[in-house]
């Protein structure tokens, strides 16, 4: 590896994770005003959009382990903005369900959380939007890969 190469590959990641801890600073602020934390909203937000899930599976989905999943849940539940279903086929299977509570807030939160996220990346115009993402997306499918 060259000199070169290596420090464009390092500034790409200095700028990559600069970038996505200022976006993510935009997003933690506006979450924060609906009393939930990024986690937990996340999890509404897939119920929400994806409809009932296995506890299993939304760990996957959500980006993070299943040992937090069952906190997260707990947590959920007792805001009555989840509910957990059992399986009738599958005993072993439990679903985490959204509640009418949740919903409703997804529902009134989620248009402003929306706008919260556009212009936290206005700096960019459509075009480049655009193109950041799909090369993020490879990006994203390359480090996998060479993690496997």
């Amino acid at each position: 590896m060259t000199e070169n190469k290596r420090d464009t590959s390092l500034d790409l990641y200095i700028a990559l994770t600069r970038a996505s801890q200022w976006v993510n600073a935009h997003v933690d602020r506006d979450i924060k005003r609906s009393g939930l934390n990024r986690t937990e909203f996340g999890v509404l937000e897939l119920l929400y959009h994806k409809g009932s899930q296995p506890l299993q599976q939304i760990g996957g989905k959500v980006l993070m382990s299943s040992g937090n999943i069952t906190y997260v849940v707990d947590k959920l539940e007792q805001k009555g903005l989840v509910r957990r279903r059992a399986c009738t086929e599958d005993r072993r299977l439990v679903y985490a369900d959204i509640t009418d509570a949740g919903r409703q807030m997804i529902e009134e939160v989620f248009p402003e959380h929306t706008e919260v996220i556009r212009q936290a990346v206005d700096g960019l115009d459509e075009g480049e939007k655009m193109a950041v993402s799909a090369l993020l997306k490879k990006l994203g499918k390359a480090a996998e890969e060479g993690f496997k």
